[in-house]
């Protein structure tokens, strides 16, 4: 079985990950139907927000998925903004690593960071095209709690 830890992302870190994770969620929008313009404006925003000055504001966490030693993937959790209910502002598991039960655990261990943090809710958004998510976090007990849907004219 595979060791899977959460190990806090340092700062260098995380400023070498951020524009890597920024790119991913600006293509995630456009995959879900944004036009170019307005997932760059959400990732601006995104960016803005959560990493005024690069550096995650406090309150947040974000981590390396560790998988035996070996860097998988990465989490970023924390509060909503009544910070009783926290989300998953960003999961990932590189592909090279999928396929393996690491984004189940990575979520268990989410959960689990959650509830220590004194959190009775954890939420998180997941893009209709992402179908091995949801069915995970679906097989995980998460139930919608919103749907946005679209038409092309």
């Amino acid at each position: 079985m595979t060791d899977v830890r959460l190990i806090p992302k340092t700062d260098a870190e995380t400023a070498e990950w951020l524009p890597v994770a920024m790119a991913a969620y600006e293509e995630a929008r456009r995959s879900a139907g944004d036009s170019a313009e307005l997932a760059a404006t959400a990732r601006r925003a995104s960016q803005d927000q959560f990493f005024p000055d690069g550096r995650l504001i406090d309150g947040h966490l974000l981590f390396t998925v560790d998988a035996d030693g070996e860097d998988a993937g990465w989490l970023w959790i924390g509060p909503m903004t009544d910070s009783a209910n926290w989300y998953v502002w960003d999961v990932a598991i590189h592909e090279s690593h999928r396929g393996r039960g690491l984004g189940r655990r990575t979520m268990e261990l989410a959960e689990e960071v959650a509830r220590e943090h004194g959190a009775p809710n954890l939420r998180l958004n997941v893009f209709a095209y992402n179908e091995p998510a949801i069915r995970l976090y679906t097989s995980l007990g998460y139930t919608v709690g919103a749907m946005h849907m679209g038409k092309s004219l």
